[in-house]
């Protein structure tokens, strides 16, 4: 008897976690820390956007911290294809959201950042969080 138990509530919590990723499957928080990953985690977000059929069916956002942030600063050296990618996302809809303690820790200013970036003081890890507490599906790439 306790085993047909503990299988019914297995189904349910199955269910209701199917339910739940379904009713937020437009909602996803990217996640970059490695600057070796910053291109990919790019690349990903564009096919992400293209393999829903457009920005319209979902609402991405990118949280970078760490020495992934490197990657965005606004330089003369700054890579050019990463500022292209950068571009062509936020004018998709994609937000770009910096961590206020690598900002610190960088000593950048949000006009040192390529592009349209919010600064969240709370920290990285805690700003993925709180989008996850919103419904928001996490990825590392």
């Amino acid at each position: 008897m306790n085993i047909m138990r503990g299988i019914m509530a297995l189904c349910v919590a199955g269910g209701l976690a199917a339910a739940a990723q379904a009713d937020h499957a437009g909602k996803i928080v990217y996640h970059v820390s490695e600057i070796e990953k910053v291109g990919f985690a790019l690349g990903n977000i564009r096919n992400h956007i293209n393999g829903v059929g457009g920005a319209e069916h979902v609402e991405i956002v990118l949280v970078a911290h760490g020495p992934a942030l490197k990657a965005f600063h606004d330089t003369i050296d700054a890579n050019p294809k990463i500022m292209d990618r950068v571009s062509a996302l936020q004018g998709a809809g994609v937000r770009f959201e910096a961590c206020g303690n690598t900002m610190n820790a960088q000593s950048v200013s949000l006009d040192d950042l390529m592009g349209s970036f919010a600064r969240r003081d709370e920290g990285g890890v805690v700003r993925i969080a709180d989008l996850q507490s919103q419904g928001y599906l996490y990825i590392r790439p």
